[in-house]
């Protein structure tokens, strides 16, 4: 069993060779951006903040800005194709279904990003331009990471509008509720057998990213199937990105799955940072989200290790709350089924107190708990 913690002074800021303001947005190509909106303002308690489509001058792509707190979703979908774009998103659709295209990071210069990252290896899809409106000028660039999936770097250091230029402020779909979450915790890739250590030296390389944890041999496995992930995040941890691939095993794991009906690589679940998770779990269940469920023989024993928490086991084991702690302090998480038909994208709720972890005691209970899933699917 390796575990393996990063305990190194955070990066100043101004030494950084790539530093990070955090994430901007997770964009998703679906294909039905408005049903996507409506269903995230729902079940997610997101709000509606611009628009852009056919009524504003975009003819090809409709696209539903969405935020709570810090984190912001763009749900793009493509009306009718005419640009290399607007064809990349549309097969995207069509290959992977409902799906994250872009891990969009906010960056004090993109330029400077950029060139940092092209000198270091990495393959450039745009170059930096400027897009500009009365709200001011925002400096985009974008370098590909693993599948198809990209990493817009983007600088609105001088703009005041509601997204990017292009885009109008809109009203809220629906009536706001408390917020659910305030920001995005991590963004998770899955990637082939044996591709692992490959983008975890590009993340080192090419965008100065440092390692946090590691988890393999008998830290991420079952009975049945087994998984390795290596965590990198940048100087100041407010951009984390865990990496899996599959391991070797009896049956097929959930990235295993995941590949397949994926058809490649790309990002498996983002997880959103809550103040009150029980209140989050409570209002996402009454919206008609589903979480994986937890065997009661989970909390028999869970006090007896992880201590005292915020919320009582009996109101965890109500809800199928798992919880973990380490050195730093513990955390409270909670994992969606898939949000889509195919059995890729889901959501993680968590709430830290201290730790920096990602729930490793709590592995086993999860991967059993997706494994149930897999077997009711047919895919195990």
């Amino acid at each position: 069993m390796t575990q393996t913690t990063d305990h190194t002074p955070h990066t100043a800021r101004q030494a950084d060779p790539f530093p990070v303001k955090g994430m901007d947005a997770v964009v998703f190509a679906v294909g039905n951006a408005k049903q996507a909106a409506h269903y995230y303002s729902t079940a997610f308690g997101m709000k509606r903040v611009a628009y852009s489509g056919p009524e504003n001058g975009s003819r090809e792509t409709a696209s539903y800005v969405l935020e709570s707190g810090s984190a912001r979703f763009v749900f793009t979908t493509v009306i009718k194709a005419s640009t290399e774009h607007g064809r990349f998103l549309a097969d995207h659709v069509a290959e992977h279904g409902d799906g994250v295209v872009d891990l969009a990071i906010e960056v004090p210069d993109a330029r400077a990003a950029y060139a940092y990252a092209i000198e270091h290896g990495a393959t450039g899809l745009a170059e930096p331009y400027e897009l500009k409106d009365e709200h001011g000028t925002v400096v985009l660039a974008a370098i590909a990471t693993y599948g198809k999936t990209r990493h817009t770097l983007v600088d609105r250091s001088a703009y005041s509008g509601p997204y990017l230029p292009g885009y109008v402020a809109a009203e809220p779909i629906v009536e706001p509720t408390p917020r659910r979450f305030q920001a995005i915790d991590h963004c998770v890739g899955n990637v082939e057998l044996g591709k692992m250590d490959q983008w975890v030296s590009f993340y080192n390389n090419v965008m100065g990213f440092t390692n946090m944890k590691e988890f393999v041999g008998d830290d991420i496995a079952t009975e049945y199937s087994a998984l390795m992930s290596k965590v990198v995040a940048d100087g100041t941890r407010k951009v984390k990105f865990p990496l899996n691939e599959p391991a070797i095993a009896k049956k097929k794991s959930q990235i295993d799955e995941y590949l397949e009906f994926y058809n490649g690589p790309g990002v498996q679940h983002i997880a959103l940072a809550t103040n009150d998770i029980v209140a989050t779990v409570r209002a996402m269940r009454e919206a008609g989200v589903q979480f994986l469920d937890t065997p009661d023989s989970y909390y028999d024993t869970l006090g007896e290790w992880v201590g005292e928490t915020r919320v009582p086991i009996d109101t965890l084991r109500e809800l199928k709350i798992l919880a973990d702690r380490d050195e730093d302090g513990y955390l409270l998480q909670i994992f969606t089924k898939p949000v889509q038909d195919r059995p890729t994208v889901f959501f993680e709720m968590i709430e830290r107190h201290g730790s920096m972890g990602f729930g490793k005691g709590n592995f086993k209970a999860l991967f059993e708990a997706i494994e149930r899933e897999q077997e009711k699917r047919g895919n195990l």
